[in-house]
């Protein structure tokens, strides 16, 4: 015990990474990271596809694809 050491936290479940959107990335045009806006590309079967717009240049930055739930089947 007083070893000055604080306890350390738990980890959370990976379910509170699920979805994570990026602000700042990369850019290969203006050479340094840059502010980003996010933009939907494509409407797939099974999600969605966004893509990352740099501010400074306009140039593509990367993408994410966002899962879509299951469907929800009812019965009646």
């Amino acid at each position: 015990m007083g070893d000055g050491r604080g306890t350390v936290p738990s980890r959370q479940p990976r379910e509170s990474f699920q979805d994570f959107e990026a602000s700042v990335l990369f850019c290969t045009r203006c050479r340094v990271a840059q502010p980003v806006r996010e933009r939907l590309l494509l409407v797939l079967p099974d999600g969605e596809l966004h893509e990352y717009i740099c501010s400074g240049c306009g140039s593509s930055s990367g993408t994410r694809k966002v899962q879509a739930p299951p469907p929800q089947l009812t019965i009646g």
